[in-house]
């Protein structure tokens, strides 16, 4: 399995502590990496001597011999990456102000402050490293979902264990019960369910057939499968997946950059105080030893840890976690722009509704309803066009289908429909406009849809009513968004009639709705919108034609089950599964995030404003300053790991609701 090192993360935000800046490096020192290794045994060890030396104070030679072996089991790790650090020229970090501390803490004879202050320091970085953990396990987690092998079936049938990255476009795959599908494709043979919860969130087993799409990190059911591979590994959607989630670490929001800001700045300020306290004063004022220990203790407070792990991590749990709910966000930036729109724009097709048509009403008027979707069948016998597949797939039994060699003179009428001859007889399927210019009275019929008309040889025959199904939850997120704030708004290329009517049914008002916009009209309308937005806008789509638009927005989302891959591509954020609630979802961990990133900005310069201060007056000891800077740091983090965690009740009782 790949690794995902939290090191690499964090060394972009400009850390000034052995935990950030360098430690990447540090984690491959042969040395450093010895005591990461074995931090919990050298810190029982290293306690278990604390404790024995507290009770033989009196005998002077014992207790300095426990002491320092207590100091040398708990504080040898730091010193190593301190020496580590130094030799590449980064000296101001944390393990350098501990070593400089402790050091000091000896020089004065306070031998119990200095054991102590590792054994605590030591202990706030077990815990903190641990809830580190957490996250990046959230993303590790997706690396298992890969299959580094396929079984290739050749054309003699025999099976062929074969890296899944060298599998070609088209290949036939074996998939047994139990095993993950390695490369997005189409199931040729079998039918079943698959479990696909790890990349959507999807609680229940989804059904599949021959024909459907399958996504690559599924998990086959109870049946045998066979897929033609549609995709290579690397395109795939476990890899792209994955790919995201590790390219989001690189995008930094606007609380990070000022976190690397201040870092930079910061250190070298308060070790320069550190000095002029330690050094300064006495000279002027004398009491060097005080004012020396009140300068050791105020280079530990100083190290801005809290602020300098706890920020990105905010970013990365939340990224981690709404990944594993099926919401890949492509940067931190990007969940901290959800927090500062007002305005959210849809696509119709494909984003509000299913994209998927269907049947609603056949009216039969000069013959039987059998007759008219018989001869609606031959009419679309040859057309592309989704609503063609609707009509060919629609049940008829006892009905013979067409067949290639009755049909002659097929034609496509831009606009209007389609036209055939069947066995000498011209067949007509369009709207009412193809009737008219065919001399055949068709009187024109409102239905917030498509309306088929369907003639055989100059007489109507009969209307076929078809509609596209609005996605279940888009009603309820819509009504939603706009509790949250936001104002909706429908962008389409479909006529103005079906968009007002879908719009009309998801409480979204018509002057909010603009239908027949090309794709740069899209953009044009877009522009509008967002210059008059107070905030930003957020547009959510799923087509090639609306790529121009993700890319524009401030916040693109794209439908990753059902988008194309340029809006993919295109897009800031994708929901795996289909579905408008989850960008309420989104929105949710958003505006939790950054309540969490404000919570821990605040508090830790509070905390570390206050105890500098009394550092300085003489007010602080040693405890105090670890406290400020582990405890602190700890505090924030564990306030941190907060941000993925997002509305688990609601979850559980989506998770009821629909099973």
């Amino acid at each position: 399995m790949e690794k995902i090192e939290i090191g690499h993360q964090e060394e972009q935000f400009g850390c000034s502590c052995g935990h950030c800046h360098g430690a990447e490096h540090e984690h491959h020192e042969e040395g450093a990496d010895f005591f990461e290794r074995h931090r919990l045994p050298l810190l029982i060890a290293g306690a278990a001597l604390f404790l024995l030396s507290l009770f033989v104070k009196g005998r002077f030679p014992l207790y300095l011999a426990l002491s320092l072996g207590a100091y040398a089991l708990l504080g040898a790790g730091i010193l190593v990456a301190a020496v580590m650090n130094l030799k590449r020229g980064n000296f101001l970090d944390e393990n350098f102000l501990m070593g400089i501390a402790t050091f000091g803490a000896f020089y004065l004879g306070e031998i119990t402050e200095a054991v102590g202050v590792m054994l605590f320091y030591q202990i706030g970085e077990y815990f903190q490293d641990k809830a580190v953990s957490r996250a990046v396990g959230s993303i590790e987690g997706l690396l298992s979902l890969k299959a580094e092998t396929a079984l290739v079936i050749g054309v003699d049938g025999t099976l062929t264990e074969t890296p899944s990255e060298i599998v070609p476009v088209g290949s036939l795959l074996a998939i047994r019960a139990g095993e993950k599908f390695p490369i997005d494709g189409v199931i040729e043979k079998g039918r079943g369910s698959i479990d696909v919860s790890a990349l959507t969130g999807e609680s229940l087993p989804r059904d599949v057939e021959t024909g459907d799409t399958v996504l690559s990190g599924s998990v086959n059911g109870n049946v045998y499968l066979e897929i033609r591979t549609t995709r290579r590994f690397s395109d795939s959607t476990v890899s792209k997946i994955i790919e995201m989630v590790r390219d989001s670490s690189s995008r930094k929001a606007r609380a990070e950059k000022f976190i690397t800001k201040f870092a930079r700045r910061y250190t070298p300020a308060v070790v320069g105080l550190a000095i002029l306290v330690a050094f300064g004063v006495p000279a002027v004022a004398g009491d060097f030893p005080r004012w020396f220990r009140q300068g050791l203790i105020f280079l530990v407070i100083s190290c801005p840890c809290a602020l300098v792990i706890s920020i990105p991590l905010c970013f990365f749990s939340a990224v981690g976690r709404a990944s594993r709910r099926g919401i890949l966000i492509k940067g931190g930036n990007y969940l901290e722009k959800m927090c500062d729109v007002d305005h959210i724009i849809f696509d119709k097709t494909g984003t509000l509704t299913r994209g998927k048509f269907r049947i609603d009403e056949i009216e039969a008027l000069g013959g039987t309803p059998e007759e008219v979707i018989k001869y609606a069948k031959i009419g679309e016998f040859h057309s592309n066009h989704p609503i063609a597949g609707v009509i060919r797939d629609y049940p008829l039994p006892g009905v013979e289908a067409p067949s290639v060699s009755d049909l002659s003179d097929y034609r496509e009428i831009p606009g209007r429909g389609t036209g055939v001859l069947w066995r000498g007889a011209e067949i007509l399927t369009g709207n009412q406009k193809l009737m008219a210019e065919a001399g055949i009275p068709a009187a024109e019929t409102e239905h917030p849809g498509t309306v088929l008309y369907v003639a055989k040889e100059k007489r109507l025959l009969g209307i076929i009513r078809i509609s596209d199904e609005i996605r279940p939850d888009a009603a309820a997120a819509v009504a939603a968004l706009k509790a949250a704030g936001l104002t909706p708004w429908v962008l389409t290329g479909d006529n103005e009639a079906i968009s007002r009517a879908i719009a009309d049914a998801l409480g979204i008002p018509g002057t909010q709705v603009f239908a027949r916009l090309l794709p740069a009209e899209k953009v044009e309308k877009l522009a509008i919108i967002k210059n008059q937005a107070a905030k930003g806008v957020v547009f959510v789509g799923d087509g090639i034609n609306d790529a121009p638009s993700l890319s524009m927005a401030d916040v693109g989302i794209a439908m990753g089950g059902s988008g194309a891959d340029i809006a993919i591509e295109s897009a800031d954020v994708v929901l795996m599964r289909d579905e408008p609630s989850k960008i309420v979802e989104l929105l949710r961990i958003a505006r939790k995030n950054k309540r969490v990133v404000t919570q821990n900005i605040v508090f830790a310069l509070s905390i570390k404003l206050v105890i500098m201060v009394l550092g300085v007056m003489g007010l602080a000891n040693m405890w105090l300053a670890i406290f400020a800077d582990v405890g602190v740091a700890l505090l924030a983090v564990l306030n941190a790991m907060r941000g993925g965690k997002i509305d688990r009740e609601k979850i559980s009782v989506e998770k009821k609701r629909k099973a």
